[in-house]
């Protein structure tokens, strides 16, 4: 029994020597793309090469994104992620973040969100030294309300 103790102890530290630096690395990259967001009105280039399917907090039918930045532009952007949360599933390869996204904005074409408030869900794949998003899902929260754009079309 202690034999398999001392393997299992083994095996976590070397999971959490193989993972260090992904967690802060991914919590970096939302703040920067936020950031990037909000000067340019628009989503940076965080995809994947092999695109994204998403879950819009406006609800709707699952979307495929390409592998460019995000298509839809804004006349007003003033979003803030909170209280980011990061699992890596596989260290230096795949990870979930979960996050709260809050503030305004105004989708062009589509209506003002005065009080933006969604939970988000992002899975990431390492390309080329990057994480890039593979997997988006939104949802509002109680009291909040999500994009009003309902589809790429």
């Amino acid at each position: 029994m202690k034999h398999i103790i001392k393997i299992m102890f083994v095996f976590n530290i070397m999971f959490s020597m193989l993972s260090a630096g992904d967690v802060e690395d991914i919590k970096n990259q939302i703040m920067k793309n936020n950031e990037y967001f909000t000067k340019n009105k628009r989503g940076a280039d965080e995809y994947s090469k092999l695109g994204a399917l998403e879950f819009w907090s406006s609800g709707g039918l699952l979307q495929t994104v390409e592998s460019t930045e995000r298509p839809e532009e804004y006349d007003i952007a003033n979003i803030e992620p909170k209280h980011i949360e990061v699992i890596v599933l596989v260290p230096k390869k795949a990870a979930v973040a979960m996050y709260y996204s809050e503030g305004s904005l105004k989708p062009k074409n589509s209506a003002a969100v005065g009080h933006y408030l969604t939970r988000v869900t992002r899975a990431y794949v390492k390309e080329d030294g990057q994480w890039r998003i593979r997997a988006s899902h939104w949802s509002p929260v109680m009291g909040g309300s999500g994009t009003s754009q309902t589809s790429l079309d």
